[in-house]
């Protein structure tokens, strides 16, 4: 049996990839700006070429072209004809109901030529998803609603699953990656955007996703699983003002059941995350944000039962681990000046004579036989 040889420059299976980028959902353009802090990778090392391995990209974002008008909708327009192949659509912002009402539009991009009207978002979305190789719902909006889709909104809201439904796939047999976060976190979308191109390239096996449409590495903890206030909580000991560096989950902290890895990844170039730097979770990584979660800086249910339990033995731990401490902080009684060895060490010979060291400045050791 013969080794397969690997070719380490292994060609991509596409020459060019384009990302085409809407921000034309219900949103504030946020994760299109926190995007622009990814380090790991940047946009920059994916447009010019510095991933091993990536064919071209293009990328097509509102909010980062150069082109405006005409120039930048051609995009949009060959997508949609498909005479732009592959492409990953990325979408941002929630998905508005346009069925609810008589006339207007909640959301549009560029202007339809035949009619001289608006294009909806929900419009470009039917054009262009059945066109897509892979599709990303980029922050918290895009993914299932967010801020937008809370009770009471006019808009009808929802996530792009909703909209194209859960068990969507796209052409290519993709279902939707969602990348939540309100605003995303730079290097998750980067990350996911990066693995996502590599596989239409033919260079990675399908994304591993949640039952919610995560990518499972970057959600399948908990907040609290990676904080660095996660010992406070296991010590009972807890923050009651804003300012102080104990656990927070009595004055509202979510992070305990909220999927996210914001404590483990920080926000930029690993520093930050927001109970790293003092902030509450407020949820904004899962599906039920904002409604299963308000009033924010109001205790969690629950909290209060878990903190009481952890509150009866956790200074007990604390204390022993102080006795500890100390004890730990004592060096050994062997390490002195003088004239003895008192480290315990002691061979039948030590050196020549009365344990002085031989000519060349090491100990000799003499052996029985």
């Amino acid at each position: 049996m013969t080794t397969p040889k690997v070719n380490a420059n292994h060609a991509p299976a596409v020459k060019e990839i384009h990302v085409v980028w809407m921000t034309t959902g219900l949103s504030c353009d946020g994760d299109s700006v926190s995007t622009t802090a990814a380090s790991l990778p940047s946009i920059e090392d994916v447009v010019l070429g510095a991933i091993p391995g990536l064919p071209k990209v293009h990328l097509h974002n509102p909010v980062l072209a150069y082109e405006v008008g005409d120039d930048f909708m051609q995009y949009w327009h060959k997508a949609a004809a498909g005479e732009l192949e592959p492409f990953v659509l990325v979408l941002e912002g929630s998905v508005p109901n346009e069925e609810i009402k008589s006339e207007g539009y909640w959301a549009a991009m560029g202007t339809d030529p035949n009619t001289g009207q608006p294009i909806t978002t929900n419009e470009w979305i039917d054009r262009l998803a059945p066109k897509a190789t892979a599709v990303i719902a980029a922050g918290t909006c895009a993914t299932y609603g967010g801020i937008h889709a809370m009770q009471g909104n006019p808009t009808g809201a929802m996530g792009l699953a909703d909209y194209l439904g859960w068990n969507w796939r796209s052409k290519a047999g993709l279902p939707i990656v969602n990348v939540p976060g309100c605003p995303v976190q730079p290097d998750n979308m980067m990350e996911t955007l990066l693995y996502l191109l590599y596989q239409v390239a033919g260079l990675a096996p399908m994304i591993p996703l949640d039952d919610q449409l995560r990518p499972t590495w970057l959600f399948g903890k908990t907040v609290h699983e990676g904080c660095d206030r996660g010992s406070y909580y296991e010590q009972g000991d807890f923050a009651h003002e804003y300012g102080s560096p104990k656990c927070l989950v009595k004055i509202g902290c979510w992070g305990p059941v909220v999927n996210c890895n914001v404590t483990k990844r920080g926000w930029m170039d690993g520093i930050g995350g927001c109970p790293n730097v003092g902030g509450i979770c407020i949820a904004c990584t899962m599906p039920g944000f904002p409604d299963k979660f308000m009033p924010f800086m109001d205790e969690p249910p629950g909290a209060t039962f878990s903190s009481m339990l952890i509150s009866s033995y956790g200074p007990l731990i604390r204390s022993l681990r102080a006795i500890t401490n100390r004890a730990v902080n004592q060096e050994p009684k062997w390490r002195h000046r003088g004239p003895e060895l008192t480290t315990g060490y002691e061979p039948d010979y030590y050196g020549e004579g009365n344990g002085a060291p031989n000519g060349n400045g090491h100990a000799h050791h003499q052996h029985h036989h």
